[in-house]
């Protein structure tokens, strides 16, 4: 039996960057791979902060089949109708990464979720649970 799902999400992975004038790490996001799950929100609230902007933060959670996150290639090219600026970025040097937290992020529906953790439940290797987090104020960027 398979979880199946409604909504299609892009995986992208933070490439090692490349240093800009004054020397910090400027970083870009690859596409890597995408999955097809079920988005349920698990808490959320709506808030002021400090200078009186109100931001959306919520957790959410993502269910999907079970697929390994190891050893993908960032050479994946992403359907450019759901992609979140309508760009491809077709890496010519295939770099291959393993999909964790630390380095990768969710695209649903043009909006960015952070990554927080990713569950295989026992490793049974039935699902992947996927532990997100969205902080409003995006703009669809």
């Amino acid at each position: 039996m398979t979880v199946g799902g409604n909504i299609q999400a892009l995986i992208q992975v933070k490439d090692k960057g490349a240093k800009n004038r004054i020397g910090e790490r400027e970083h870009t996001w690859q596409d890597c791979t995408s999955l097809l799950g079920w988005l349920d929100l698990e808490s959320g609230e709506s808030k002021h902060n400090t200078f009186n902007a109100k931001i959306q933060e919520s957790t959410h959670i993502f269910l999907c089949d079970f697929t390994s996150l190891k050893a993908l290639s960032t050479k994946w090219v992403w359907n450019p109708f759901n992609f979140l600026s309508g760009i491809i970025n077709k890496d010519e040097q295939e770099t291959v990464v393993d999909v964790t937290s630390e380095n990768a992020r969710m695209v649903i529906q043009g909006l960015v979720y952070e990554i927080l953790l990713i569950d295989n439940p026992m490793n049974m290797n039935e699902h992947l649970e996927i532990y997100l987090r969205f902080i409003g104020g995006q703009n669809g960027n």
